[in-house]
């Protein structure tokens, strides 16, 4: 009788490796043979996994594992005093489909050059203008971990861009983002992606899209828009952007604007300086500076009122992607946003939301606040790659969330593998691929892995102590910090007179006028304010005598190296220093 082993609808070739007890070099051999080229973090989806399982001839039955569906947002009523409001459009898509390179090429043409640098690729929103008028993007990330973000974008916007290359076609993030946006029941429309290479072949794109229920409106009885478009030369984003209002005025969009303000929190991040700030879609009615409004648990008197790119705004209507300040505490991903007529009232909201919340066992959304977390990360972080395993779900989490709160602007955590069980190879392959450290609280690693992972050089550190487990993280993360360059100045000299200068070097003598000169050392040769080279000093002399120190008042004469030639004069002043590389830690 053959083993069932459940699966979910989607399930990466690494997790199904490990349910199968098969190396993963042999799942994705099986895979290329099949016509399908996944790494090892992809996702295959349930029909191909079971074909991959009856290709391997393994005494093992698939059954999809029953997923409760996240139920659908539905849409807004509106009045008949309603007014026309601009499209909101997720843009999703495979990674490494050019989805970034294409919102850049599109958001490029709509911002001046001198503010196209105020805008981070952090922001998930944002408002472009063509032909006189508005359209609202929202950027969803593309890796596959962020499935559940992508799903959420899905259901607050009207339009789905679904960027595909087409020199590449159907992946199976494209697969996901189709089935997120048909769930949610928002048009899609596809931006066919590096036309502008050799390889690319629309018709066979044409083709893909219509295995999958999208049928392209050339042909007869398609409804879904093709756009073909370069994101590196810029053609068809004018016709792709015409496809969106033409798509946009058949949806007949509207929203209510005399009604207290609502909308969404699509982020949701900590800044210095300002404390608590939401990026927020207002749906519905207008926003304004001093406004008091509740999300979730949080409530806010809205203290700046600013467009993505960080201008300040005085109102914001419907399909406005807004940054507010001025919350009380940080809200939640996915929040709704009402507005109040006061603070009072206010504050009592928000404080039922958070008591009601506690009953139901704290957080909504368990993934929301670590996909907002990676989302707004400075590009200037570097990441300790980490694979965690542990006995059991609840432990694995507590040491996710532990070593995630060590983060800083500097340095993070970044989780590459995680899982419930003892290290297998599956983990030793991923940590070797990725430089990660595999971290492992209350298990064992068999022998056998033990083996492999010493071949691979692969780190495998076990803790039953979880303070422990985060102290050698640290550690970790401190090696990665850039060192602190402290600089003590340790003495001034005057000089008097120059014996000798090459291209090189120079020997000069001259008067100590404050502190101590040591040698070796390194200097800095100023006239005036100036500075004219930074050097090294290789000697110097106390009358015939060589000298390792010359204190204050007196005379002595020393030669210095340095990277070209120095034209010294005498009243040039010739400052020593002592430049230390001093190692941080969190």
């Amino acid at each position: 009788m053959a083993t069932k082993i459940e699966i979910e609808d989607m399930i990466t070739v690494g997790s199904l490796a490990e349910k199968l007890m098969l190396p993963a070099t042999k799942l994705i051999t099986e895979l290329m043979k099949n016509g399908v080229m996944a790494t090892l973090n992809e996702r295959i989806d349930f029909d191909t996994a079971q074909i991959i399982v009856g290709e391997l001839n393994l005494d093992i039955e698939l059954v999809k594992k029953v997923v409760q569906a996240t139920p659908v947002r539905e849409k807004r009523s509106i009045s008949d005093k309603a007014e026309t409001r601009p499209p909101v459009i997720a843009v999703m898509g495979h990674v490494d489909h050019g989805k970034t390179s294409l919102l850049d090429a599109i958001r490029g043409d709509q911002v001046a050059k001198g503010e196209a640098g105020g805008i981070t690729q952090h922001i998930s929103a944002y408002q472009v203008q063509h032909g006189g008028r508005a359209i609202t993007f929202l950027d969803t990330p593309g890796h596959e971990a962020f499935a559940a973000l992508r799903e959420h974008g899905a259901q607050l916007t009207d339009l789905v861009i679904l960027v595909v290359a087409a020199d590449d076609g159907i992946k199976p993030q494209t697969i996901e983002a189709i089935r997120f946006a048909n769930k949610a029941g928002v048009k899609i429309i596809v931006a066919a992606n590096k036309i502008d290479k050799e390889s690319a072949d629309i018709n066979r794109l044409y083709s893909q899209l219509s295995e999958h229920g999208l049928m392209w409106d050339g042909w007869k009885g398609g409804d879904t828009p093709v756009v073909p478009v370069s994101a590196k030369t810029k053609e068809g984003i004018p016709e792709l952007l015409d496809m969106v209002l033409l798509v946009a005025d058949v949806e007949e969009l509207k929203a209510d604007v005399d009604v207290p303000a609502a909308g969404l929190i699509i982020e949701a991040h900590m800044e210095q300086g300002r404390g608590p700030v939401a990026i927020a879609l207002v749906e519905a009615g207008k926003l304004h500076p001093g406004d008091y409004i509740i999300a979730g648990s949080a409530y806010a008197r809205i203290r700046n009122l600013e467009t993505t790119d960080g201008k300040p705004l005085k109102e914001a209507g419907p399909s406005t992607p807004v940054v507010i300040t001025g919350f009380k505490a940080l809200p939640e991903f996915a929040d709704e946003f009402q507005q109040m007529k006061d603070e009072k009232t206010a504050r009592q909201v928000a404080a039922g939301a958070a008591s009601e919340r506690k009953n139901n066992g704290g957080h909504l959304d368990i993934n929301s606040s670590e996909l907002i977390r990676i989302i707004n990360r400075s590009n200037n972080v570097t990441d300790l790659n980490i694979i965690v395993k542990a006995d059991v779900q609840g432990s694995l989490t507590s040491v996710i969330d532990s070593l995630k709160a060590l983060d800083t602007e500097e340095v993070a955590v970044r989780v590459v593998g995680s899982g419930v069980g003892n290290v297998n190879d599956n983990d030793v392959h991923l940590a070797h691929t990725s430089n990660a450290i595999i971290y492992g609280f209350n298990i064992s690693v068999p022998s056998s892995i033990k083996q492999i992972a010493s071949r691979d050089r692969v780190s495998v550190r076990l803790y039953s102590v979880i303070y422990e487990l985060i102290d050698d993280t640290k550690a970790e993360m401190s090696k990665l910090l850039a060192p602190e360059i402290v600089e003590t100045e340790q003495g001034t000299l005057v000089v008097r007179g120059i014996f000798k200068t090459t291209k090189t070097e120079v020997i000069c003598g001259g008067e100590v006028t404050k502190g101590k000169l040591t040698c070796p050392a390194l200097a800095r040769v100023k006239r005036g304010k100036e500075q004219l080279a930074e050097v090294e000093i290789t000697n110097l002399k106390r009358g015939p005598q060589d000298a390792k120190e010359v204190f204050e008042g007196e005379m002595c004469g020393l030669s210095f190296k340095s990277n070209s030639r120095v034209d010294i004069e005498e009243g040039d002043k010739i400052q020593v220093f002592v430049r230390e590389t001093i190692a941080r830690s969190l």
